[in-house]
C-alpha cells in the first residue's frame, strides 16, 4: 500500500500538535507501508514540499493555502489512499481523492468551527476554511479524531456526517524521547534563564494563541504563592495585536512578583526536555484542545499537569492521578483564573502528591499512548477505505 501524506508542516518546520502528529506517524506507518509526504513551504529532505503561487503575495493567507492545496493535489499520482491533515490540505486530500480515484482519509485535529478567534489571524479567510474543512469532512471515506471527545465533536459539528465513517486514532508519545532528566551537558538552559533551583517552578510550552489560554494563565498567576516561579516557553503569536497584549501582560506580572521567565525563541527538545523534568508541575490552560499532546510530554518526563478539563485533556489527565483538572467556564474567565491559581497552589505545597502524580503520569504515558499503536490503526482504516 502507498499512502500521500498531505500536511502543512514537516521536519524542520514544526510548530504545533499537528505537526508533531504528522512527524511521528509517519515515522512510524513507513514500517509499514510506503508513505510520500506531500507539505508546504520550502524544501526539505523526506517530503515534497510545495510553495503557494507567488503572484498571491500579500492576499489572504488563505487562497495562498489553497493555491499550495492545488499543486499538491495534482501531484498525488501514485498513492492507493491519500491522508489530509486540518484544513490546510482538507482541499487538497477532497481534490486528489476525485482526480485519482482513491479513498481520503482526513485527521481532523480541531474543528473550524470550534476557533472563531481564528478570524483574528485568518480574517475574512477564516470563512474559507471553514467552508474548506466542511467540504472535505462531509466527503472524506474516514474521518479520524484524536480523542473520543473530538468525535463527538465532529458529530456535533458535522451531523450530517455518517458515524460509521468517524474512527479514533488518539495521539501517542515517544517515552524515548520524553522522560525525566536533567541538564544535557555542561550547560543548563535553566541555569542560563536564571531559574532558581531551589523555588518550585510552574512551566507552560505553547503557542500564542487564543485557544492556549496563555492570558488566563498569567492573570492566575498573580495568585500563585510568592515562592512559585513561572517559566512561559510562548512563542509564534497568531497575530500582533496578541503578542501586544500578553507582552503587557507579562510586563506586568513581572512588576508585581519575581520569577518570571519568559522563552520566545524556539527550543531544542533537549531543552524543553529539561525545563519539564525540572518543574514541580506543567500547566495547560487551554481553552480548547482536542487531545493536547504537550501534556503528554509533561507527564512522560515525571512532571504533575494542572490542565483545564476542556475537550480530550480528561482523556490525557486523570484527575487525582497524574493531575489537577480544572473546570473552564467561557462566561466567567475570573472564576476559572481563581480556581487555576488554587489548584497550582494546592500542589505546590504538597510535592509529594506532585511527585506521586508525575510518576504515575509517566507511567501512563508508556502503557496507553504510543504512535506505534496509532500507526497500526491508522493502516487498518486504509485498508478498509481501500476495500
Amino acid at each position: 500500500m502507498r499512502v500521500a501524506m498531505l500536511t502543512r508542516e514537516y521536519p524542520p518546520e514544526v510548530y504545533g500538535g499537528a505537526g508533531v502528529h504528522v512527524t511521528e506517524l509517519v515515522s512510524r506507518l513507513r514500517r509499514l507501508c510506503e508513505v510520500d509526504v506531500h507539505c508546504i513551504g520550502a524544501p526539505r529532505a523526506g517530503a515534497l514540499a510545495h510553495q503557494p503561487d507567488p503572484r498571491l503575495s500579500g492576499a489572504n493567507a488563505a487562497l495562498s493555502t489553497l493555491s499550495s492545496d492545488l499543486v499538491m493535489a495534482a501531484a498525488v499520482t501514485a498513492a492507493n489512499v491519500v491522508h489530509s491533515h486540518t484544513w490546510y490540505t482538507g482541499l487538497a486530500g477532497h481534490l486528489a481523492a476525485r482526480l485519482h480515484h482513491i479513498p481520503h482519509v482526513l485527521t481532523a485535529h480541531s474543528l473550524e468551527p470550534r476557533r472563531p478567534w481564528k478570524a483574528e489571524q485568518l480574517g475574512a479567510g477564516y470563512h474559507v476554511s471553514t467552508w474548506v474543512e466542511q467540504t472535505a469532512v462531509l466527503a472524506a471515506d474516514a474521518v479520524i479524531a484524536v480523542s473520543s471527545s473530538m468525535r463527538d465533536d465532529i458529530q456535533r459539528v458535522y451531523p450530517r456526517l455518517d458515524p460509521s465513517l468517524v474512527h479514533v486514532v488518539r495521539n501517542g508519545i515517544d517515552t524515548h524521547v520524553w522522560y525525566p532528566t536533567g541538564p544535557t551537558d555542561a550547560t543548563s538552559v535553566l541555569a542560563e534563564l536564571g531559574v532558581d533551583p531551589k523555588r518550585p517552578t510552574v512551566a507552560f510550552v505553547g503557542r500564542i494563541t487564543r485557544q492556549k489560554g496563555v492570558a488566563h494563565l498569567i492573570a492566575a498567576a498573580h495568585r500563585f504563592v510568592p515562592e512559585a516561579q513561572l517559566l512561559l516557553c510562548a512563542g509564534a503569536p497568531d497575530t500582533p495585536e496578541i503578542a501586544r497584549e500578553v507582552r503587557a501582560a507579562i510586563s506586568a506580572l513581572a512588576c508585581s512578583r519575581t520569577g518570571v521567565f519568559w522563552v520566545r525563541d524556539r527550543l531544542r527538545i533537549e531543552d524543553l526536555r529539561e525545563i519539564l523534568s525540572a518543574a514541580t508541575l506543567f500547566v495547560c490552560p487551554s481553552v480548547y484542545e482536542p487531545l493536547g499532546i504537550v501534556n503528554l510530554e509533561a507527564m512522560a518526563c515525571g512532571t504533575a499537569v494542572v490542565a483545564s478539563d476542556v475537550g480530550g485533556i480528561p482523556e490525557v489527565v486523570s484527575d487525582g492521578i497524574t493531575g489537577s483538572l480544572v473546570h473552564y467556564a467561557p462566561d466567567d474567565p475570573a472564576a476559572y483564573e481563581a480556581r487555576l491559581a488554587e489548584a497550582v497552589n494546592a500542589l505546590i505545597a504538597d510535592p509529594a502528591r506532585a511527585a506521586r502524580y508525575g510518576q504515575a503520569g509517566r507511567q501512563r504515558c508508556v502503557e496507553e499512548f504510543s504512535w506505534e499503536r496509532a500507526a497500526k490503526q491508522t493502516l487498518d482504516i486504509y485498508r478498509k477505505v481501500c476495500e
